[in-house]
């Protein structure tokens, strides 16, 4: 075979191996894309982390504290402290990492007063609108059964001064689980004082709550979430489920985030509804959401100074532990995941009862110490880093009855 020939031969081997690794080529270099993409999705998801001692936080009431919760055998499944916009403080147990996320009941409350002010601001809700008028105008088939709520106002709901009675005896607790039309059931509901008047922690309003902000935002309520809370704090791993059959979520449950991202919903609160330099809901909003409504410890489904009661704070909390705190003063936020004792009513359930006491007997001396010496600072980060290997490993029994539903179970 001539040396031309052999050439020839060679060039058109050449040529079929490159057409065959192009593919595989371009594959690769899509692949590589996609990893980009997705680290680039994920950037900036997280919080900025610091080392406590940075923040002027002492890590030594840390370690404390976590070994507190393990030799009390507390169901606290993660528990983080932020300190100016840093994360400072990353807590969980058995095996559960940041990415899970949690049922968090009640503190959807909290959320869903936030998503009120964002339709405020944009005029398309006002407090003193008619509860039953707004409900109307998706589902005028209710109409009717709101003839004997005409004094009902937006206020009312949000602040828990509805005034309105519901029957919570009937087995299977159906506006939680069994109703197909869990808004049929809350009009159904019968004035018992006028509203404005007393305060009564109810779950019938938070599902008024839910029907009027899917109407005002003119799409249900969690879509609206997705795109005016989740996505600009850049959330992940989040749900809103628990929908009824005709597709109504509560504002009163059924929000699941991560902790990380409680906390960001702390410090928007905190920063008066900034985040990263743009306005998501009015300064104006978060002060009225966080002040007192028709009783002092209460506002537009926050708490205030229901947990600390020396300074400044306000919070949100969900049945069987849930809790995020902004403390103003501080510039702090702390966010809570458990299953610890509903016993004791409202306010003073076991649960409430123990945060009180991380909060204020912990963490408050945790943000007042002052920076030690250099070498005392790494050995109490040694000692934290070693006690938060020991508490992710460990097992606490839960202290309440998990829910039938499974919503209890943290999901990735």
């Amino acid at each position: 075979m001539t040396s031309r020939k052999l050439l020839r031969r060679w060039l058109a081997s050449v040529a079929i191996l490159g057409a065959l690794a192009a593919p595989l080529l371009a594959s690769t270099r899509q692949a590589v894309a996609a990893g980009e993409s997705a680290a680039a999705s994920t950037a900036g998801t997280d919080l900025q982390e610091a080392k406590p001692a940075e923040v002027g936080v002492d890590p030594q009431k840390l370690v404390q504290l976590s070994g507190w919760l393990r030799e009390q055998n507390l169901d606290v499944r993660s528990l983080l402290l932020v300190k100016d916009d840093k994360l400072v403080f990353e807590r969980y147990t058995g095996g559960l990492d940041r990415d899970y996320n949690y049922e968090l009941y009640s503190i959807t409350k909290g959320a869903a007063a936030i998503l009120a002010g964002m339709l405020i601001d944009e005029g398309k809700l006002h407090l003193d609108d008619k509860v039953g008028d707004v409900i109307a105008k998706r589902r005028p088939d209710l109409a009717a059964k709101f003839a004997d709520k005409q004094d009902l106002r937006v206020r009312h709901i949000l602040t828990m001064s509805s005034g309105l009675h519901y029957d919570f005896k009937p087995t299977g607790d159906p506006i939680y689980y069994e109703a197909p039309d869990r808004l049929a059931l809350a009009a159904d509901t019968q004035p018992k004082v006028p509203p404005g008047k007393e305060f009564e922690y109810t779950d019938i309003n938070p599902i008024l709550t839910a029907a009027v902000l899917s109407a005002a935002a003119g799409i249900p309520i969690q879509e609206y979430a997705e795109q005016k809370l989740f996505k600009p704090l850049d959330m992940k791993n989040y749900a809103w489920g628990r929908a009824d059959q005709r597709g109504l979520v509560s504002t009163g449950w059924g929000l699941r985030l991560r902790p990380m991202d409680m906390a960001k919903i702390g410090l928007l609160v905190l920063h008066d509804g900034r985040w990263q330099n743009k306005q998501l809901v009015s300064a104006g909003w978060i002060r009225q959401m966080t002040s007192p409504g028709v009783v002092p410890y209460f506002g537009n489904y926050w708490w205030i100074n229901d947990i600390v009661t020396s300074e400044p704070e306000y919070d949100t909390m969900g049945f069987k532990g849930q809790f995020i705190v902004a403390l103003p003063k501080r510039d702090a936020v702390v966010v809570m995941t458990s299953q610890l004792p509903i016993e004791g009513g409202l306010r003073e359930a076991k649960n409430v009862q123990i945060f009180r006491q991380i909060m204020n007997d912990y963490v408050l001396p945790a943000l007042d110490a002052k920076a030690g010496p250099a070498g005392g600072q790494a050995d109490a980060g040694e000692a934290l880093a070693k006690e938060l290997a020991t508490s992710e490993q460990s097992h606490p029994a839960p202290g309440a009855t998990p829910d039938p539903y499974e919503t209890d179970t943290p999901r990735k």
